[in-house]
């Protein structure tokens, strides 16, 4: 499988303003452990291996746990997650899921979310949803390959 094209070299500006949406996150308020598990998650149900391979080493990297890492897929039937980042988890998947539901994002769900997040941090975690989704159709319609990702280097 071959990259069908690179959009930060065809198509700049909208790759930039993906980026500002990930400048955005990070002053967000949401937890960075939980945006990663978000972005991991999602991008396990997207079939998105760059952004797997990505999220899975940058939460390494960042110290989280393997047994956190490797078990997110099963997040509902392990103890590694604290019941605001299973409020998270549940309200990535209903988001990511659209089409497979009958009720797309239920009651129930949000309400767990609100719980856990005030306002501007729940709207943060509708962005990370968005975010990640996005990022996720562009790597697999442009069959952007796993297995190169390296986390750049903080600039001294």
């Amino acid at each position: 499988m071959s990259q069908r094209l690179s959009l930060p070299e065809v198509a700049p500006a909208a790759f930039e303003a993906m980026l500002g949406l990930e400048k955005f996150m990070r002053a967000s308020g949401l937890p960075r452990s939980t945006y990663e598990l978000v972005k991991l998650r999602a991008s396990q149900i997207n079939s998105c291996g760059l952004c797997v391979d990505m999220h899975a080493k940058d939460m390494h990297e960042e110290g989280e746990s393997l047994e956190r890492i490797f078990s997110v897929a099963a997040w509902r039937e392990t103890s590694y997650y604290t019941d605001a980042e299973r409020a998270a988890l549940a309200l990535t998947e209903e988001a990511t899921r659209l089409a497979d539901r009958s009720e797309a994002v239920p009651d129930h769900v949000w309400d767990e979310a609100a719980k856990y997040y005030e306002p501007p941090v729940l709207a943060a975690l509708v962005m990370a949803i968005v975010t990640i989704n996005a990022w996720n159709r562009i790597g697999v319609t442009l069959r952007v390959p796993a297995g190169a990702y390296a986390r750049p280097r903080a600039k001294a």
